[in-house]
């Protein structure tokens, strides 16, 4: 009898330690081989849909979305993201832009901060050419950025483009409230105020191969409006 009661328990501890392995797996993804990669804000699906951050690749030999009208008028901002979506099933607006939102704070961090590691997967070439300069200038002359970004109050996308029918360029407009400050070698203020909070609207670029296996977007352009 009492060996049954001890074969039930190392059953049911058997089953629990199954659903805490599963749960784990779940939340935390699988090995990959590849775990070394920046987080990328952009590939956690939104709602349980997709199980371990599986981005579902189209299916080869599948028809190929028009990469552009047949007519030379521009499309609709919706119709755009409708084209995109077409071609990218996984493209989900709402979800984009809140990857669009950290990346940005992500960005903003970094360039402050001088942190090029962070900064190249996350821009294109020229874009991080132009950050780096920047950084090795505000270095050279022993200037220390700071920036804080208090709340992104708005992201919209305003534009949106499938270029060659192979990559997607998505525009957003973003609305953040910052401190930005800029000190000398002796810390002394000679740019902002570090008390003074900021509005900063900015518009950026993001854009992805979407038949690249890699699920990562790139800042490809800054447009800072005054």
């Amino acid at each position: 009898m009492g060996d049954g009661f001890v074969f039930i328990e190392i059953v049911i501890f058997a089953a629990i330690a199954a659903f805490l392995v599963y749960r784990l797996r779940s939340v935390l993804g699988r090995r990959t081989g590849e775990e070394r990669q920046r987080s990328n804000p952009f590939t956690a699906a939104p709602g349980p849909a997709k199980p371990d951050n599986v981005v579902t690749l189209p299916e080869r030999g599948r028809p190929r979305p028009d990469a552009a009208p047949a007519s030379d008028e521009p499309l609709s901002l919706a119709a755009s993201i409708d084209q995109i979506r077409a071609a990218d099933p996984t493209f989900d607006e709402k979800h984009f832009l809140e990857g669009a939102k950290a990346a940005f704070s992500m960005v903003v961090d970094a360039f402050a901060r001088g942190d090029t590691a962070t900064l190249r997967p996350l821009l294109s070439d020229s874009v991080y050419d132009s950050f780096a300069r920047v950084i090795r200038d505000r270095q050279a002359a022993g200037e220390q950025h700071e920036a804080r970004i208090e709340q992104v109050r708005e992201a919209e996308v305003v534009e949106a483009k499938l270029d060659a029918g192979r990559t997607a360029l998505v525009t957003v407009r973003l609305v953040s409230d910052q401190v930005n400050v800029v000190r000398d070698r002796d810390g002394t203020v000679i740019d902002g105020d570090p008390k003074a909070l900021v509005e900063n609207v900015d518009v950026w670029t993001f854009a992805r191969n979407i038949r690249a296996r890699d699920p990562n977007w790139a800042l490809v352009e800054v447009r800072p409006v005054q």
